[in-house]
């Protein structure tokens, strides 16, 4: 089993002199948990591709202190950057840029442009200053495709067979979606993932910015059809249709939804709450809650928006129950 540790100065410690032997540790961020190895280290690089069984041409997200950091591992750091840096960083927002080339082609799906991001996580931060500010590329600690870990212990359950894995407990994850991912290569913006950092707030910033829907592999991690997704075969149900859409399930269900009181036996109700910003914190839980339930399908109740943060986990639901 991997060894979870409680975020001390000792093992922060433990934690980096692992990285530089080329180690893969996971620490939490306040995004999800991540999975990472120094992004200059092919080692520890094929180390986080190999755990998470990681397709090669899905990149990484490079953690770093700061812009002056992020500078050491990107070739064009535009006036925009600086701008979205100033105001949002550190926090849930990855640019997509021009890489160095001293960063490894493994690190980034063979690409030529890097994601970076500043996290606040406090117990992130340590573990970078522990590094000297050195940038550390990580994706979220789970198989590759599984649903996000926002505890310690989600970690755990997807890599008991990494008996050298390193935890760094940092309690549950703030906000339990993945980052907000904007690709600033082109002319125009143009967001890759939604996050927690909403297109709303981000064209309020920088004026133009594209949203097409990516159902593949980008340049961001996360965008592949199916992805972020529970073992059990989930499906959506229309928002308030979770009783007729049990009338037809003639197998037992884990139902996540808004009123509990739809959801009559065999099955099984994980209540949601109606609010944005915490039900994007429970949703990776409940998922994992409803794959432990042992049932035949999981149902989830469509969010009743797409815009703000429910943008963002409109996604989610969308590419889980692909």
């Amino acid at each position: 089993m991997p060894t979870i540790l409680e975020p001390t100065d000792t093992s922060i410690e433990i934690a980096a002199e692992a990285m530089r032997s080329g180690f893969a540790v996971a620490f939490p961020t306040e995004t999800v948990y991540g999975l990472g190895a120094l992004t200059l280290d092919p080692r520890g690089i094929s180390e986080v591709y190999r755990m998470k069984r990681r397709p090669a041409g899905n990149p990484l997200i490079a953690h770093v202190l700061d812009a002056p950091s992020a500078r050491t591992v990107v070739e064009s750091w535009c006036p925009r950057c600086d701008e979205l840096a100033s105001r949002l960083w550190p926090g849930p927002l990855t640019l997509v840029v021009p890489r160095r080339a001293v960063v490894p082609p493994a690190a980034v799906g063979g690409l030529e442009t890097i994601a970076v991001r500043s996290p606040s996580h406090p117990v992130a931060r340590r573990l970078l200053e522990e590094l000297g500010g050195a940038s550390v590329s990580a994706p979220s600690a789970n198989r590759s495709g599984h649903v996000s870990p926002t505890l310690a212990r989600h970690v755990a359950e997807d890599f008991t067979g990494e008996d050298d894995l390193i935890i760094l407990d940092g309690g549950r994850s703030e906000f339990g979606l993945e980052s907000t991912v904007i690709d600033l290569s082109g002319r125009v913006p143009r967001l890759l993932r939604p996050g927690t950092v909403t297109l709303e707030s981000l064209r309020a910033i920088l004026g133009e910015v594209e949203a097409p829907v990516i159902d593949a592999q980008d340049a961001s991690p996360g965008t592949a059809a199916r992805h972020y997704a529970p073992r059990t075969p989930a499906a959506l149900a229309p928002v308030g249709g979770v009783r007729g859409a049990l009338a037809d399930a003639n197998v037992p269900c884990a139902v996540l939804c808004f009123d509990a009181t739809h959801v009559p036996g065999p099955h099984t109700a994980i209540s949601m709450p109606r609010d944005a910003r915490l039900y994007a914190g429970a949703l990776y839980d409940a998922l994992r809650s409803a794959d432990a339930l042992g049932c035949a399908r999981i149902l989830i109740e469509s969010p009743p928006s797409a815009d703000g943060l429910w943008r963002a986990v409109v996604d989610r639901l969308h590419r889980a129950t692909a």
